[in-house]
């Protein structure tokens, strides 16, 4: 496709490799992991973690890119939410998105855990 969703299989790997006490990470901190350089740090993570969310459901397991949070606090950032939506993953009603990601968050930390048994 594009050398943004050309980052999605380094994200995952990224993602499914990181330690657990270290997760959730931020958009930086991806940038930052996968050695991109501006311009456009955080929008390339962000469109490589659209990707991921959009096989994921395709697949019907949890979206991992639940485990990239924005640095002022602990949630993604709303792009995360209004995809997750269009996906019909999370319900439009923003009041329960929180709760919603948090429940997704449990699901792809749980998964984890079973994948590291694995290798």
């Amino acid at each position: 496709m594009n050398e943004d969703t050309d980052l999605a299989p380094q994200l995952r790997e990224l993602l499914e490799q990181l330690p657990a006490e270290r997760l959730p990470i931020t958009y930086q901190q991806s940038a930052e992991a996968l050695g991109l350089v501006p311009p456009r740090t955080i929008q390339r993570v962000a469109l490589g973690l659209e990707a991921l969310m959009r096989e994921d459901v395709a697949a019907g397991r949890p979206m991992i890119a639940a485990l990239v949070v924005s640095r002022r606090g602990d949630l993604p950032r709303q792009g995360f939410f209004d995809l997750a939506v269009a996906l019909g993953r999370f319900p439009a009603d923003p009041a329960r998105h929180a709760a919603v990601y948090r429940q997704e968050l449990g699901q792809v930390l749980a998964g984890r855990s079973g994948q590291g048994e694995e290798r």
